[in-house]
């Protein structure tokens, strides 16, 4: 269900995710989303959030759920005691198949925060549907197959 799966990501109760090579930041002068490529960056030169800042980032996994399952995608703890806030819209429908979208802000009042492709950015929750839905989001999903960072679509 996560491609490429790695055992050592596993958790007791979700299997981690790492933050992947792109990411969408405001551009104040047209009010849309740029997309950045940070596959150059790493712990040592990441790519910084600004206090307050926004952006769109995805995961380097692609996901592939079956219709029996859902998921939730939530940050790791570790970065939320760190600074980093990921907004709400973390559930996974049934049959959703791509690559995540999060939706990442620096809460900190007057330090950056660093991005980098590799950095364990949050974990996938999994739950077992008690049937399966009449149309999954393989069917109805305006996202589903998306394999890169992806700015909503109304």
């Amino acid at each position: 269900m996560v491609e490429p799966f790695r055992a050592e990501l596993l958790n007791p109760a979700s299997i981690d995710v790492l933050l992947g090579n792109n990411v969408m930041v405001e551009d104040t002068t047209r009010r849309q989303f740029i997309e950045v490529d940070i596959s150059d960056n790493s712990i040592k030169q990441p790519f910084w959030i600004e206090p307050g800042e926004f952006c769109l980032a995805e995961i380097q996994e692609i996901v592939n759920l079956p219709d029996f399952l859902s998921g939730q995608f939530l940050l790791k703890s570790s970065r939320g005691r760190e600074g980093y806030e990921h907004a709400l819209a973390g559930f996974i429908d049934p049959g959703y198949r791509g690559r995540l979208t999060l939706e990442l802000k620096n809460s900190l009042r007057h330090s950056r925060l660093p991005l980098y492709p590799g950095l364990k950015i949050g974990q996938i929750v999994f739950h077992r549907m008690c049937g399966t839905p009449l149309a999954a989001y393989d069917k109805t999903g305006r996202y589903n197959g998306d394999l890169k960072v992806t700015a909503s679509r109304g």
